[in-house]
């Protein structure tokens, strides 16, 4: 009977680890555009380490509600709960596991324990290390986060349920927010430099144009083009349902997805018109320039030949339809030959790939008239 409970907490613990990894996927590919834009003008670079840092920040941020709110209970079977509001309770308890024979490490009371310490630790170490913020941020933080949790708990969950199914405990607020002190503490041995948010000295410094740059932005518009076009498809579907009460053209979607593509793709041209980038050029800081063409018509053909206008071409009626997986295909192509993978936008506005920042050092440069 042990053992099948064992297994019965892991395949839990196994449950919501998955589910807090999946939000965090779900919500990182929805912050990556920003993230990325966020990134090239304060450290004037995309850092991997950094990146997946924001991530494993991201998945513990779900990681703590998962846990500790998870799995929601039957309403019809929960037991009522009061509150623990004696600190020493959990001393009592500690010292009972280690009086008591056999192995202390394993007793439920110190497991306990050290979890809440080490669920923690986390928020401190991410507090100073992608923060910048230190001891004192730390311990306010880890309580007032820890004391949110318990008064969910205790509230049962905020009314949802007629009364706390888990205990409000005094002591869980100071093991908390010991691991968020002892996370602040170990972010220490990261270097200076890498701390914080604020903007890198060299931010501004033009940098090579690579083809891994220009892939990231390519990457970047194809998840911010796909997103909103996602988002503004949902939201015609629902307007067409519930407002238009059209339940037959909402389910059949194509009026939805015809809408949130042309619309999207119209954004990324108004964006490229006015700017020169597509919106994952603007986020690398990436720019075409060069063309014998008038600036106008290379912008326009820039667009033509980006992830936005390519996927719009897909609207169009068959055979033409067609051309848009083609042309996909042959942008592809053509990233992997050309100079700085500049590809079907630069062959088609006769451009070049150049760092936006060169334009801006340029004009800092040149004397005042």
């Amino acid at each position: 009977m042990r053992t099948v409970n064992r297994l019965i907490l892991v395949e839990e613990q196994a449950v919501l680890a998955a589910i807090a990894i999946g939000i965090g996927v779900i919500v990182g590919i929805g912050l990556f555009v920003p993230f990325v834009a966020l990134s090239y003008r304060r450290r004037g670079r995309l850092s991997l380490g950094r990146m997946l840092l924001w991530f494993a920040a991201l998945v513990y941020f779900w990681a703590i509600w998962t846990y500790t709110l998870l799995p929601l209970p039957d309403p019809d079977a929960i037991r009522c709960v009061g509150m623990i509001t004696d600190p020493l309770d959990m001393v009592r308890d500690v010292r009972k596991a280690i009086a008591a024979p056999g192995r202390t490490l394993t007793n439920p009371a110190v497991l306990q324990l050290a979890f809440n310490v080490l669920l923690f630790v986390p928020l401190g170490f991410f507090l100073r290390v992608l923060g910048g913020r230190g001891i004192i941020a730390a311990l306010l933080v880890g309580f007032g986060l820890s004391l949110f949790i318990e008064t969910t708990q205790l509230t049962g969950v905020w009314g949802i349920y007629p009364c706390a199914y888990r205990f409000f405990d005094v002591g869980d607020l100071i093991t908390n927010t010991t691991g968020a002190l002892l996370g602040s503490i170990l972010a220490l041995v990261v270097p200076r430099a890498h701390r914080g948010l604020a903007v890198a000295p060299d931010a501004g410094r033009p940098r090579p144009v690579t083809r891994g740059r220009r892939a990231l932005a390519m990457l970047c518009d194809g998840i911010g083009f796909s997103l909103l076009a996602w988002t503004i498809s949902i939201a015609t579907q629902l307007y067409v349902g519930y407002v238009l009460d059209d339940r037959a053209l909402m389910v059949e979607g194509e009026l939805a997805g015809f809408v949130g593509t042309a619309c999207a793709a119209a954004l990324w041209l108004l964006f490229t018109l006015a700017t020169g980038q597509s919106i994952g050029d603007f986020s690398v800081q990436l720019r075409y320039r060069g063309s014998r063409l008038p600036e106008f018509v290379a912008r326009l053909l820039r667009w033509a030949g980006g992830v936005a206008a390519l996927t719009a071409f897909g609207l169009l009626p068959q055979p033409f339809g067609f051309a848009s997986g083609l042309l996909l295909l042959l942008a592809c192509v053509l990233f992997v030959f050309t100079r700085q993978g500049r590809g079907l936008p630069g062959i088609l506005s006769g451009q070049q790939l150049t760092d936006a920042r060169e334009q801006r050092a340029d004009a800092r440069r040149q004397p005042a008239s």
